[in-house]
């Protein structure tokens, strides 16, 4: 059962949903990255793709719609391609 706080926007088509913890932790990673370097940035930005393949993982799988599932399904797509380009 979903919870209130989780249902989406909107009610009837649920694109825009509040942040779930794996947004969270890519957010976080996010803005630390952006005014570090070194080994901290290194550190915050493979925390920001760990959070948001979490999150495109979860949505891809367990979506609530079809569109949802595709957002997870670009997540994915985009951390596989930000990642082969850091490899």
């Amino acid at each position: 059962m979903t919870k209130p706080w989780q249902r989406g926007w909107p009610p009837s088509f649920p694109l825009f949903q509040p942040p779930n913890p794996p947004l969270w932790v890519a957010l976080v990673g996010w803005l630390v990255a952006l005014p570090t370097d070194g080994s901290v940035h290194a550190y915050a930005r493979a925390v920001f793709y760990a959070g948001l393949a979490a999150w495109a993982f979860g949505e891809l799988t367990s979506g609530v719609n079809w569109a949802r599932r595709a957002m997870g399904a670009a997540g994915l797509v985009f951390v596989v391609q930000r990642l082969s380009e850091e490899l």
